[in-house]
């Protein structure tokens, strides 16, 4: 390279910055890049930073599991070296296979505990239903409570006796 070409290339570096560079492509099509460490014209050192232009340029759009775990690691400097398409392929398929296996382990849970209802082993969960929400004032109750009602206008000590305990009290 002739010295007027590292002349203005050093030049674009103080004045804009470098370059991004391509790093790697997902399987969703998304594309990352990294811009290196450098130093700003004001001589302040600028870390590395790391982005995705995604295939869809709407954050309304964006989904859970559009950009794979492994290069979110590496956007979030988790990992150092980005991932590559096998390390991908063969981490989505260990998912798949896990799955898979807990799938298979809830049935033969649920199977078992059909079989321990059945065989009085075990109590069956009892299946309660409660009727409006936590945050009103009769939660779960049907109706308000008749316990004592008083004032402090007509409040009488001694005076209130439980429901069903009769006329008859010891003093």
């Amino acid at each position: 390279m002739s010295r007027a070409w590292q002349a203005l290339r050093a030049l674009r570096l103080r004045l804009v910055g470098p370059a991004k560079e391509l790093v790697g492509t997902d399987q969703f099509g998304n594309k990352y890049y990294r811009v290196p460490k450098y130093e700003s014209r004001a001589g302040q050192i600028i870390p590395e930073r790391r982005f995705v232009e995604a295939v869809n340029h709407e954050a309304y759009q964006y989904q859970i599991g559009d950009f794979p775990a492994e290069w979110e690691a590496w956007i979030r400097k988790k990992r150092e070296d980005p991932p590559t398409i096998e390390e991908i392929l063969r981490n989505e398929s260990y998912r798949e296979e896990m799955k898979q296996k807990v799938k298979d382990v809830s049935e033969k849970d649920k199977l078992l505990q059909a079989k321990e209802y059945e065989e009085g082993l075990v109590a069956e969960p009892s299946h309660t239903q409660v009727k409006g929400h936590a945050s009103a004032p009769y939660y779960g109750k049907k109706e308000p409570s008749q316990d004592p009602t008083s004032t402090a206008n007509t409040f009488q000590p001694g005076a209130w006796m439980p429901p069903g305990s009769g006329s008859s009290q010891n003093k």
